[in-house]
């Protein structure tokens, strides 16, 4: 492919709207170009590398037996208040009308179409499992679009769905999606885990995310790629490496979500379901006399800790929730967070909220900030984390503002419903299968795989007749990737700083690709410096019809540009291997330079094809 025919309009400095390396890039070297908030549209080198990822999938998909379909994306809205979501997704859900003033949406996920099509075609058990996928954009209306491809309106996304007559069908298919992912990011080149994640609005029981895990800022050996005259990183000037920090400080970390993970095992998890190992201690401590004391103008754990001059993990925290109307109680050490995740999934509730300070007067008969479990009625019920548990003597509020309880213990001056892993997990805390201790990073979520159960079917009244002639829910799995983040994800970790040392001995040094080689959009980019030469075009166009004949994708830049121009656009696409065809072309001598590794070599271009063969292995 000539580069001139290709739409590619890199740009010569970073768009100044960009706040995430991986959007920079993807702007900067013609790969996206915004059209609207949140709306991009895939420029024919994006395109490329989203077609191979799709290949990749169809691949391992075909391998466990799942079809692919295409849906529509402009949905009846009827299917949706069938299932409810119509009236709880939230704003994110585009909704129109159309000329009849019939109610559409634009689709941000297919559970119910895919559901509505089963139930229309599939009445048997005989004709299940049955596994089916598309890939098509989808729509939310997100309220703040950012970070180019990583939060859109619009986006590019494989949803697959299986369908079951029982459990155990199920469990197998969720098994054989959770291998497929693996061998597809795993094949795309990515640093990934795959995590104990949270259903959410999906409706899921059991679920697993993988996430592409955000490259560490503090490595800089990580980050660079040194010229052929710099042998080691110490060589480059205390300076030079500063302002490469500085280059590296001004790009947010990207990454929607923290992953908790074991550095000994293979735990990992998201942060909102993480879990550390517990074990109920024994106390020896002796409980002290419960004393009220005066704590003006002291609200927060740490006023009154600092107030009654108390360690925050000799304090309780009492938070007030609405749980689906339901008001709850929950107590928590006064260093620890709640996690709403955890108690939301506990409670099996469809909305969670904070209770109003009118909800908290009439429950406590004080504000927030003097709240307390001593006193409360039976019919309020409290769930504590069950870290509450080992704190004797502990500091609570008195249900009168102002005051707070001290020495206070639980059985004796209150009871708990239940206890309950409700608190945040910390980095450095004990792993929950007992090894290792957690570690934080961030991560992208590229996947997410659901046990849905019977949620869709059971609302949509998608049954199927079981072996002894009785109707049944179908058992449904839910399969996601986000395809077009792909792009972002993989340039959040293969981006890379280029460090060259001049003629004059100066340091300097750029952004630039470095795609893995699944995902390339081009396997070569065939650079001859003099166009004008007819020497240089002559072994160029030799060159690359070589390379083609032995199933290489080559990009050939026969633009009418200077070198300087077509390498640093070259750096910037980030092709695996670049073969510039220069000043040695009469003596058919070329020099290759591996993207990975900033090597290069001079090759004859007898030996091009066999040079490069051994490279990709």
């Amino acid at each position: 492919m000539k580069q001139s025919k290709m739409l590619i309009p890199t740009l010569r400095e970073m768009p100044s709207d960009a706040q995430v390396i991986s959007h920079a890039l993807l702007v900067r070297a013609g790969y996206v170009r915004q059209v609207s908030s949140g709306i991009y549209a895939y420029l024919p080198l994006a395109n490329r590398v989203l077609e191979k990822f799709k290949s990749i999938m169809r691949e391992e998909f075909e391998s466990i037996g799942a079809v692919e379909l295409l849906a529509p994306a402009l949905l009846t809205a009827d299917l949706w208040k069938e299932s409810g979501r119509y009236d709880t997704y939230g704003a994110d859900l585009y909704k129109l009308k159309n000329r009849d003033a019939s109610d559409f949406i634009l689709g941000p996920t297919h559970e119910e179409t895919m559901t509505a099509l089963v139930r229309n075609e599939i009445t048997s058990y005989k004709k299940l499992p049955l596994n089916i996928y598309q890939i098509q954009p989808k729509y939310r209306d997100e309220k703040r679009p950012r970070y180019g491809l990583l939060r859109g309106r619009e986006f590019i996304m494989k949803d697959g769905y299986s369908f079951h007559a029982n459990y155990e069908s199920l469990d197998e298919t969720y098994e054989d999606y959770k291998k497929a992912y693996e061998n597809i990011f795993t094949r795309a080149g990515l640093d990934f885990k795959g995590i104990i994640g949270d259903g959410g609005a999906m409706g899921g029981k059991d679920s697993q995310e993988f996430m592409a895990i955000t490259s560490d800022r503090t490595d800089l050996a990580k980050w660079l790629i040194l010229d052929k005259s710099i042998t080691d990183i110490s060589e480059i000037p205390e300076h030079v490496i500063k302002d490469i920090k500085a280059e590296l400080a001004k790009w947010l970390v990207a990454g929607e979500d923290t992953i908790a993970y074991s550095d000994s095992s293979d735990y990992a998890a998201n942060l909102e379901m993480a879990a550390t190992a517990f074990t109920k201690p024994t106390s020896y401590t002796e409980q002290g006399e419960l004393v009220k004391v005066a704590t003006p103008d002291a609200k927060t754990i740490d006023e009154v800790s600092e107030l009654l001059s108390i360690s925050t993990e000799q304090t309780l925290k009492t938070l007030v929730y609405k749980a689906d109307d339901e008001i709850v109680v929950v107590l928590l050490r006064g260093d620890d967070e709640l996690n709403e995740v955890k108690l939301t999934n506990h409670l099996g509730a469809d909305f969670l909220e904070p209770a109003s300070e009118a909800d908290t007067i009439e429950i406590f008969g004080a504000t927030f900030g003097s709240l307390g479990p001593v006193g409360l009625s039976s019919s309020v019920k409290i769930i504590a984390d069950r870290v509450v548990e080992t704190v004797v003597n502990a500091t609570v509020g008195a249900n009168e503002d102002g005051y707070h309880y001290q020495n206070v213990n639980l059985e004796r001056d209150f009871t708990v419903s239940e206890f309950v892993d409700l608190r945040t997990a910390k980095e450095g805390e004990p792993a929950p299968d007992g090894q290792g201790k957690l570690k934080f990073a961030r991560g992208i979520e590229i996947g997410h795989i659901f046990k849905l159960g019977t949620r869709y079917s059971e609302s949509m009244g998608a049954n199927v007749l079981d072996e002894n002639g009785k109707a049944k829910p179908i058992i449904m799995g839910s399969y996601g990737i986000g395809v077009s983040r792909i792009l972002s994800a993989i340039l959040e970790q293969f981006a890379r700083i280029n460090v060259e040392k001049t003629f004059k001995g100066d340091y300097k040094f750029a952004w630039s690709m470095n795609f893995p080689k699944e995902l390339a959009p081009f396997d070569v980019h065939v650079v001859p410096v003099n166009v004008k030469d007819d020497t240089t075009v002559a072994l160029s166009t030799e060159i690359v019809n070589m390379l083609t004949n032995k199933g290489m994708q080559v990009l050939e830049d026969d633009r009418a540009e200077r070198v300087g121009v077509k390498f640093a656009d070259s750096d910037l696409i980030g092709l695996p291997v670049r073969v510039t065809v220069g000043k040695k072309a009469a003596d058919r001598i070329v020099e290759v330079k591996i993207r990975a590794t900033g090597d290069m070599l001079e090759v004859n271009v007898d030996d091009l094809a066999d040079t490069l063969a051994i490279l990709n292995q």
